[in-house]
């Protein structure tokens, strides 16, 4: 059943994509020529807001583009991406001539070199002038487009962020320098490549060295990712490429999940604090998206400080949270259980009583805040002047 919905879903949002599509033409200089656009704003796109949309180039818009639209329609809408601005070129009989590589090398040359410089010196400025861009820009090729787009990994300045070869056909030795360049880059970088045990047997065969060879870059600033898919063919292939190649690319976008919960948050070495800081500067960096740090991320962090009895990680959490979200209880609380586990009942006992005078937080609400109190109001019955006393002198020197 829920199989079901996801796919009448699916094809409403498909459905409703393709009718926000436009159609611009673009005058070329290096091509001589005019080349038809596809393009695909997000639905909340605003030409006079300050939100800026990451950009994804589709070669071969003329059948890849729907696949790439409607995906990223529907991974946007369950928030599992940024919405993007999604760009096809239509290349249709042009495509022989913008694909042209030297046999030696397997990089563009002559109307090949003509339709790259195209691509990086005058669509891309025209894509970021005509509408609200971020930095960060995904290619998408399949086939000998796949293999075309690779180009772009060995010019000095990038003009992509990220790759996304959905079964490229490597030519001459492309395949072998690839890792090579990979190795070298200073800057973060993303790259996907797909192919399938029924791939056409030539290029499942280059695309299985060049996996071997890119495993084996250690380089920290690539993040890598390689898909063997199963059952599928050259073509069939290419809807779950697309899938999976932007749920890892975006991976750092999507709410913490109980993966990265065990494998990053829980043995972080540092305050939890920071790594939720750390975390969301680093999308504004690579997507030029500034997101605010949600109550529901705090309260899965706070839960993993609070599994390694990290106090000093509650009280930083608390500290945070109230510089986010002054208006709810959820900073104050947080600061409250910390004094409370450190023994700091009388403290703990105020605190709670100033989260009070607050919203409710999103899964903590004043009852339970009330019963708190209650609880540590009987609990300072036990407790003797002197005790009391240490309790503010420590407060007092920590403030």
């Amino acid at each position: 059943m829920r199989k079901t919905i996801l796919v009448v879903l699916a094809c409403s949002i498909y459905a409703i994509s393709l009718a926000q599509v436009s159609y611009k033409e673009i005058s070329s200089a290096r091509l001589s020529s005019e080349r038809q656009l596809k393009i695909k704003l997000p639905k909340d796109y605003d030409p006079k807001g300050d939100k800026k949309y990451p950009v994804i180039i589709v070669f071969d818009g003329d059948y890849l583009f729907e696949p790439v639209a409607g995906q990223v329609d529907f991974q946007t809408y369950f928030d599992d991406m940024p919405s993007s601005i999604v760009v096809g070129i239509m290349q249709g009989e042009n495509r022989f001539y913008d694909s042209y590589y030297d046999p030696t090398t397997g990089l563009p040359t002559e109307s090949g070199l003509r339709f790259h410089d195209f691509v990086s010196d005058e669509l891309l400025p025209y894509i970021d002038k005509e509408y609200n861009t971020s930095k960060f820009r995904v290619a998408v090729g399949h086939d000998i487009m796949g293999n075309f787009i690779n180009s772009y990994v060995f010019k000095e300045d990038l003009a992509f962020q990220a790759y996304v070869c959905i079964s490229p056909d490597f030519v001459g030795s492309l395949k072998n320098f690839v890792s090579k360049r990979l190795a070298l880059y200073n800057d973060d970088i993303f790259y996907y490549l797909a192919t399938s045990d029924k791939d056409i047997p030539e290029i499942r065969e280059n695309i299985l060295s060049t996996n071997a060879l890119i495993s084996e870059v250690t380089n920290q600033n690539v993040t890598y990712y390689f898909d063997d898919f199963k059952n599928e063919t050259h073509y069939t292939l290419v809807t779950g490429a697309i899938s999976r190649s932007f749920d890892k690319i975006f991976n750092i976008y999507n709410p913490l999940r109980e993966k990265e919960l065990e494998e990053k948050v829980l043995p972080y070495e540092g305050t939890l604090d920071q790594f939720l800081t750390d975390r969301y500067n680093r999308i504004e960096k690579l997507f030029g998206i500034t997101q605010e740090i949600s109550e529901e991320e705090l309260e899965k962090v706070a839960k993993v400080a609070e599994q390694r009895e990290d106090f000093k990680s509650l009280y930083k959490l608390g500290k945070l949270a109230n510089k986010i979200h002054p208006e709810t209880l959820l900073g104050t609380f947080y600061l409250a259980q910390s004094a409370e586990q450190l023994g700091k009942t009388k403290k703990a006992k105020k605190l709670y009583e100033e989260a009070l005078a607050l919203n409710d937080a999103l899964n903590i609400d004043k009852d339970y805040i009330a019963s708190k109190i209650e609880e540590l109001t009987l609990a300072l019955v036990d407790v003797n002047d002197e005790e009391i006393e240490d309790e503010e002198e420590e407060d007092n020197e920590e403030e």
